[in-house]
């Protein structure tokens, strides 16, 4: 049998072994939420002094002690949760798997949701400091696998070029990374500075979103106003509906997700990605979502999202609200958080990689260039780049099964064997 028809035929037993025989998911009382979707064999953890965090993970694989681990970072708006379906199927395969909500998120405190907040705390290398912190905590001296999804994507980016000596391998989901911004070169030299027209372009393309017909935003700056959290916290459809809503419509269910590469970054290449992305000009992204609503029978049909696990969303939201999530996004958006990490310029991730995304995702080809630079140059080991059928951006809930696969047939290809923490 080769490696990977052992492989397949592993997880096709993880994902059925993931709820034991007799038991029910309901009987679960050792997690914080989810205590009616998540199985028994996962668990709730608060790890304190996390830098200035009281961290709450999900974990599963926690017996015997000194497996390998394997850790997941979720991203907007998730939670640990969103790892729902791949802590079993990984513990099964021999792993410590642990996700935490992270900063700005869940049941994890200690951070400042405050607009007008400590913002510097949601920097990238801070973040990065977070997860450090997190795997000295658990008393690991390495990590097999760190697996970023949407927002987490970066975070595990970052964590494998800075620490490749901690972080052995990196998993990227549904957002590419394109290597550390580039520091000016032989300016000294030229007549002009190099960049400066790419830059202009940069500062001008709010404008010239706005001046197409319709106008339209880009859904990352609008993430940055102080009135993005109230409108989606207190939408007149309300926080379950919304989440539903946005939900629905970045996922394969939503029929018209047919993505490709774009071009350049230019506001008519922009212009042709959904509403979800480069918004409408006079919209929010409430009202954005609300016309996409899936119906009641769509719903009722979605098993990949049931009404009683989006409620472990829109619940926890409802409780926290979207601000500490979306400080990420003001961070990403200041020039003096983004300079900072051209410290590392010209830095490459050179541990074994690998990308995964829904096929239906547009969040591979947002940036334009982004993936093909990820594969070419930003990364110099990557084993896989896996496009799933039948997933959009939520790759992970979708297709549990695939994505569980995936993961462990890469663990498998370079993880040396016996190794441990």
């Amino acid at each position: 049998m080769t490696r990977r028809q052992h492989s397949q035929l592993l997880v096709a037993g993880l994902l059925d072994a993931a709820l034991p025989a007799g038991a029910s998911a309901s009987d679960n009382r050792n997690v914080v939420y989810g205590q009616t979707t998540l199985p028994p064999g996962v668990r709730s953890r608060l790890v304190k002094n996390i830098n200035g965090l009281t961290m709450h993970i999900l974990e599963a694989g926690f017996e015997p002690p000194d497996r390998p681990l394997v850790l997941l970072l979720h991203g907007f708006p998730e939670l640990a949760y969103s790892w729902r379906k791949l802590l079993l199927p990984l513990a099964s395969a021999g792993y410590h798997v642990a996700a935490p909500d992270q900063r700005g998120y869940g049941r994890t405190t200690g951070w400042d949701g405050n607009y007008d907040g400590d913002l510097g705390s949601f920097r990238l290398l801070n973040i990065v400091r977070d997860t450090v912190g997190l795997v000295s905590a658990l008393g690991c001296r390495s990590v097999a696998a760190v697996v970023g999804h949407d927002f987490g994507s970066p975070v595990a980016a970052w964590c494998a070029l800075i620490r490749p000596d901690l972080f052995r391998s990196v998993v990227l989901m549904s957002a590419p990374f394109a290597g550390p911004p580039s520091v000016p070169f032989n300016t000294a030299n030229q007549a002009s500075p190099a960049g400066g027209a790419a830059a202009s372009a940069g500062s001008d393309m709010r404008a010239q979103l706005a001046a197409l017909k319709p106008p339209r935003k880009h859904y990352q700056w609008y993430y940055t106003t102080r009135e993005a959290d109230n409108n989606m916290r207190n939408c007149p459809q309300g926080i379950h509906a919304f989440l539903r809503g946005y939900y629905h419509y970045k996922s394969a269910d939503w029929k018209p997700n047919q993505p490709f590469p774009l071009e350049s970054w230019t506001a008519t290449e922009l212009a042709k990605l959904p509403t979800y992305y480069v918004m409408e000009l006079n919209k929010g992204m409430a009202e954005t979502v609300a016309e996409h609503m899936p119906s009641a029978q769509e719903i009722a049909q979605c098993q990949w999202l049931t009404e009683d696990e989006l409620r472990v969303y829109s619940s926890e939201f409802q409780r926290t609200g979207f601000q500490g999530g979306l400080q990420w996004y003001r961070c990403g958006a200041e020039a003096r958080y983004n300079a900072e990490l051209e410290i590392f310029s010209g830095r490459t991730i050179d541990v074994p990689s690998c990308f995964i995304a829904g096929k239906s995702d547009w969040g591979t080809y947002q940036r334009a260039g982004a993936a093909e630079r990820m594969r070419t140059s930003a990364c110099t080991k990557m084993l896989g780049f896996h496009l799933v059928d039948g997933a959009g951006h939520w790759v992970q809930q979708e297709q549990p099964e695939a994505v569980a696969r995936l993961l462990t047939a890469f663990l498998q290809q370079y993880l040396q064997p016996g190794a441990r923490r």
